[in-house]
């Protein structure tokens, strides 16, 4: 990994060694996103450790698992602008944050972070 990273998906259920090992190579670490099952399973000393670190553990998905996809994706730049032109609609009512999320294919959470990243 890159040591620059900010946000990770993790597609495999993570030890707690994997997780220390993840922030201490990712120094800039921000968010590490979860499926939904693995992050059920989660720790609660890693809830705390990520908490101290200031590192988001998000549930989402990945659209698949597969060998040819590739290792990075980055959210286009028009999604991005797209979440922010929504702030007010999206931050005024969950369920309109949900519906952007799904129109875009995040997990909520995932637009909640992107708002408040800023920039």
């Amino acid at each position: 990994l890159n040591p620059d990273e900010k946000v990770v998906h993790l597609a495999f259920r993570p030890s707690n060694k994997d997780i220390f090992l993840l922030v201490e190579t990712c120094r800039k670490l921000e968010v590490i996103q979860l499926p939904k099952s693995y992050k059920r399973t989660a720790s609660r000393a890693i809830e705390m450790f990520l908490e101290m670190q200031k590192v988001q553990l998000l549930e989402g998905d990945v659209w698949g698992h597969r060998k040819d996809i590739k290792e990075y994706y980055t959210i286009p730049p028009s999604i991005i602008s797209k979440i922010r032109s929504m702030k007010t609609e999206i931050l005024s009512c969950e369920k309109n944050a949900e519906k952007v999320a799904q129109e875009i294919k995040l997990n909520p959470k995932m637009v909640f972070y992107i708002l408040n990243k800023g920039g």
